[in-house]
């Protein structure tokens, strides 16, 4: 039985799906509730790490440390103002790191290797998160070659379908080539505007495409989780009690009932 971290990738490659919002409001929600976590953030914009309050000026170790075999994941985590939260940042470095490692036969293969290296000594995490870029590039392919699950946020907008084939086609193909044991996690319904009808509308129509892959959880849009990141703050700690934050706090509850689920069987 594998009794090392769980990993979830949160990946959407069309930007402005609240990716990077889930990522750091899921991973506090479960540091919150006794869980301690770690992100990694690929996303050479860095706003995972931003959001997080690691300013570009204290990002002396990274991912990129980590894909070049630089450092160990544990050497490249720094703690967050909240408990039990770990993050390896991001740097533009990694704006590069698919020239310099192109040629490379385990190219697909650096983050997982990187955590298998890890894992008789990562520093007792139970989650792992990997924030990915918006893009189905090199980066996002590192991340689903490492994770077990993978967890897709989606906008409730009119094109929230549109590209979701695309994703599901990417993971599909990395569970044939590099990753048999990967599997959605889930899909978590974001932006959501209940004013809206036709948000109504969208919700209705993911559910039926894709079932129970949806998680019941949707998160509101709202002002308050909007603001956090300007702050360095995930939503949960900036204002606990605000709509978005306590959604996301469900989602965890909901995240760890099924990944319990998907470890079971």
């Amino acid at each position: 039985m594998n009794t090392g971290p769980r990993i979830i990738t949160v990946a959407n490659q069309k930007g402005g799906v609240g990716k990077t919002t889930t990522a750091i409001n899921l991973a506090t929600a479960l540091a919150a509730i006794g869980e301690r976590v770690l992100i990694v953030d690929l996303d050479p914009q860095g706003n995972a790490s931003t959001g997080l309050g690691i300013d570009r000026r204290d990002r002396a170790v990274s991912s990129y440390d980590v894909l070049t075999g630089t450092l160990d994941l544990e050497q490249a985590a720094l703690p967050t103002a909240v408990p039990g939260l770990f993050i390896v940042p991001s740097t533009l470095d990694l704006l590069g790191i698919e020239m310099e490692i192109a040629s490379a036969a385990d190219r697909v293969l650096r983050l997982r290797n990187a955590v298998r290296a890890s894992s008789a000594r990562h520093a007792g995490f139970t989650y792992i998160l990997i924030d990915c870029p918006p893009s189905l590039n090199l980066l996002t392919l590192n991340s689903m070659a490492a994770a077990d699950s993978v967890l897709v946020p989606l906008q409730c907008e009119f094109f929230a379908l549109e590209g979701l084939s695309q994703l599901l086609e990417t993971v599909e193909q990395i569970r044939n080539s590099i990753n048999p044991d990967l599997v959605i996690q889930g899909i978590v319904l974001t932006m959501f505007d209940g004013r809206n009808n036709f948000a109504n509308q969208v919700v209705d129509d993911v559910r039926a495409h894709m079932g129970d892959k949806v998680y019941q959880t949707v998160i509101p849009r709202n002002v308050r989780v909007s603001e956090a990141p300007s702050y360095g703050k995930p939503a949960i700690l900036y204002d606990l009690k605000c709509s978005g934050s306590q959604a996301y706090l469900q989602l965890a509850s909901e995240v760890i009932r099924r990944e319990r689920n998907l470890h079971a069987a």
